[in-house]
């Protein structure tokens, strides 16, 4: 007898659910940090005074005898983002002991919608630039979607909206950070210094032995980490930028190591402390800072937007964001509930997948890295770039809540409506259909 479908849109555990709710929380206050760094950036960056904004970003400091003499946006990139890279990898440990990549049936979705979109977005800015050999280079830049930015735009459009849709979105996300986090360490290292990658095993190997051995007392008390595990950490993020690949890779190193144990259906733990205690230092400094940095472009006026904008490299950013993201995303998820057991879930709709995949074209932070990995700082295909990335997002996020926002007006009154019959009756509507 063949098996039933399995919808993979269904109910999480009340646990799981209440641990992406505050996740959502959190972002929501880290998005609009991120935006207003960013709106910050360019004012700035397109003002009389745009000088001392360049002259700020270019400020180069560090030791030179270690190789780090690097300039404020250099650091911001290489340094500040491994936080925000050692929070994905936190978050990607907790999904993959408690959330739905544990199971394989249930992870299957989102990791091959998640790959789809990257691939259909890389393939549209790929086939935007073919007579650009300089500009093909920022192929990976539209492959990512910025967890922080899209959840704190479901979080304010999306109050209402089914469960099951914020937590694939968040699966999805951390799914794609992964595949862009390889990408940037297969693509976009330099050349490989094989000593410094095996030095860097050492304290990285060490700190793992601190956080497995002794996760209660790290836990117990918060100074622990910085006498005893931060400067692990800086001497495995220093290896690794000696290295020739991009530095940010410690930090998710170093998250996936750290134990996680579920507990009631969700994770418990090492993982979960680090993520409350150190989600402020990313959401909060790390990438509003980097966004700063990174977002600022010297337009020239209405004139120089536009032809940044309908530039090769931005129209291939803009097409892939915007088109690309939910073309790869909803294909994929239909293929899979065409050709195998998946199915939707009864309280989800094909138009509350499209919203999702619309609002997963918003490609912030990553995309904005990329595209500094892609061309380098200051460049004028770096400039055309972080106009596709900025215009981008702002078209997903439109896009996304002209879809979801009458959505969540919908799912809204059903809520009401159900809260009137339970009034009325004394009984909830979800013990009357079990009647």
């Amino acid at each position: 007898m063949a098996s039933p479908r399995r919808p993979f849109f269904s109910r999480s555990s009340y646990a799981e659910t209440l641990r992406v709710g505050e996740i959502l929380r959190r972002e929501t206050t880290g998005g609009m940090l991120l935006i207003a760094a960013a709106v910050i950036a360019l004012i700035w960056a397109n003002s009389p005074a745009a000088g001392s904004y360049f002259g700020l970003r270019d400020l180069t400091v560090g030791p030179e005898a270690l190789h780090l003499n690097l300039s404020l946006g250099a650091w911001a990139a290489d340094g500040l983002l491994a936080v925000f890279f050692f929070l994905v990898g936190l978050e990607l440990k907790n999904e993959l002991v408690a959330g739905d990549l544990r199971d394989p049936s249930k992870a299957m979705v989102p990791v091959v919608a998640a790959a789809a979109g990257v691939a259909v977005p890389a393939l549209l800015f790929t086939l935007v630039n073919l007579g650009s050999p300089e500009g093909l280079q920022g192929w990976a830049i539209p492959a990512a979607t910025d967890i922080a930015f899209a959840v704190a735009v479901l979080a304010i459009i999306g109050t209402h909206l089914p469960s099951a849709l914020r937590l694939f979105l968040l699966t999805l996300a951390v799914v794609d950070d992964l595949i862009a986090i390889l990408i940037i360490a297969v693509f976009y290292s330099g050349d490989i210094d094989f000593l410094a990658l095996a030095l860097f095993v050492v304290p990285a190997a060490v700190y793992a032995f601190c956080v497995q051995r002794f996760p209660a007392f790290f836990e117990r008390h918060a100074w622990a980490a910085w006498v005893f595990l931060l400067p692990l950490g800086l001497a495995a993020w220093g290896l690794l930028h000696a290295s020739g690949i991009h530095a940010t890779i410690a930090g998710v190193v170093l998250g996936l190591v750290v134990p996680a144990r579920v507990a009631r259906g969700a994770t418990r733990g090492l993982t979960t402390v680090f993520e409350h205690r150190y989600r402020p230092l990313s959401t909060g400094i790390a990438v509003p800072v980097f966004a700063f940095f990174s977002a600022g472009v010297a337009v020239g006026g209405w004139d120089g937007l536009v032809s940044a904008a309908t530039s090769p490299v931005a129209l291939g950013i803009i097409v892939g964001l915007v088109l690309g993201k939910p073309l790869g995303i909803v294909s994929a998820t239909w293929a899979l509930t065409r050709f195998t057991r998946a199915t939707l879930d009864d309280a989800v709709r094909w138009i509350d997948l499209i919203g999702v995949g619309l609002l997963a074209g918003i490609g912030f932070t990553v995309s904005l890295l990329v595209g500094e990995l892609s061309f380098g700082l200051g460049s004028p295909l770096n400039d055309a770039a972080k106009v596709g990335v900025l215009l981008a997002s702002l078209l997903a996020a439109l896009a996304a809540s002209a879809v979801l926002i009458p959505r969540n007006r919908r799912y809204a009154a059903i809520a009401r409506a159900d809260a009137v019959d339970a009034d009325a009756d004394g009984i909830p509507d979800v013990y009357e259909d079990n009647d």
